[in-house]
Order: C-alpha cells, then sequence, then structure tokens
C-alpha cells in the first residue's frame, strides 16, 4: 500500500461529499485525512483526500469518481510537486515547574501558544507530517492532554492552478 494525496475540485452541493466518501468505503479504503474548503472561484470547493491504496485500485475509484455530476476534475498531487500541511492543536500539561521547557519546545518547532492556564497550555503547529509527529513526540513527557487536527491540506507548486485549468475549457 502506498500513500496517495487526491485534490478534488468541486461544485458546492449538498450530499456531495457523503457520495464521495461512500466512494472509498464501498471499496473497503480508509481515509486517511479529509479536508474540505471553498475555493477562489464562487461556488467550487476543494476537497484533499489522503488515503492508503494500491495504484490500480485508486485508478478505479478515480473514474468513478469523475462520474459525479459535481466532480469538475481530480488531480493527484505528489510530495514534490505540491505542498501539504496540517494543523493541529495539542493541549499539553505544563505547571510552573514545566512550563518554561514546553515553551522551549514549542519555540524550537516553530509553533505558537495560543491559549495559556495555570495547568495547560494549547500549542498550535503547521507543518508536514513529520514536523507535526516529532511535536507530538517531544511534548508526550509532558503530558498530552488533548489533540485537535486537521486534515491534510495540499496545493501544486508552481505558478499552475487547477481552477485556472478549469475555467479556461
Amino acid at each position: 500500500m502506498s500513500t496517495h494525496v487526491l485534490s478534488l475540485l468541486v461544485e458546492d452541493k449538498p450530499g456531495l461529499l457523503t457520495r464521495v466518501a461512500g466512494l472509498f468505503a464501498r471499496r473497503g479504503f480508509n481515509i486517511n485525512s479529509l479536508a474540505v474548503g471553498v475555493t477562489e472561484v464562487p461556488g467550487l470547493s476543494r476537497i484533499t483526500v489522503v488515503v492508503d491504496v494500491e495504484l490500480l485500485p485508486l485508478e478505479q475509484v478515480t473514474k468513478q469518481l469523475n462520474k459525479l455530476v459535481n466532480v469538475i476534475k481530480i488531480v493527484e498531487l505528489e510530495s514534490a510537486a505540491s505542498v501539504q500541511r496540517e494543523h493541529m492543536l495539542v493541549k499539553v500539561r505544563a505547571d510552573n515547574q514545566t512550563r518554561s521547557n514546553v515553551i522551549e519546545v514549542v519555540n524550537l518547532f516553530r509553533a505558537s501558544v495560543v491559549d495559556y492556564s495555570t495547568e495547560a497550555l494549547v500549542v498550535e503547529v503547521t507543518g508536514d507530517r513529520g514536523k507535526v509527529d516529532a511535536l507530538l513526540h517531544a511534548l508526550e513527557p509532558f503530558g498530552i492532554k488533548e489533540i485537535a487536527q486537521s486534515g491534510m491540506v495540499a496545493i501544486g507548486r508552481g505558478g499552475k492552478s487547477i481552477t485556472e485549468r478549469v475555467l479556461r475549457g
């Protein structure tokens, strides 16, 4: 199995996300990450899907996705040809004795403290999977109380745009 990042340009219609996720579920594929957001074009959204699957079954799912009326374009984003980022909030134990050490780790990873209490800090980090995992590993000794994480968002490198190609025809 190998990890694939798909970027889907879709019409912003109710129920489309359910149909997209359903295609993966019917094939027995687990979606590792799913993120949806608006694009620079009104009425269009981008769905970023990360899935572990072999190439041939992925091609079959891609063909089925292309048959959905509201799916405009599907692009697989290779890691070297795209910028891929995750966003995470981590609540970590930090009392008077450990707070300065936690803040030192946070600064080392160029993360930010976004909330402060007497017994914990909420840390915000954005980066690739390796950076996010490394920060979690570094914070574990202090005691992680809670994690909230977004799905991966990704966009192709360079001047070309998936929406430009679609709008030009």
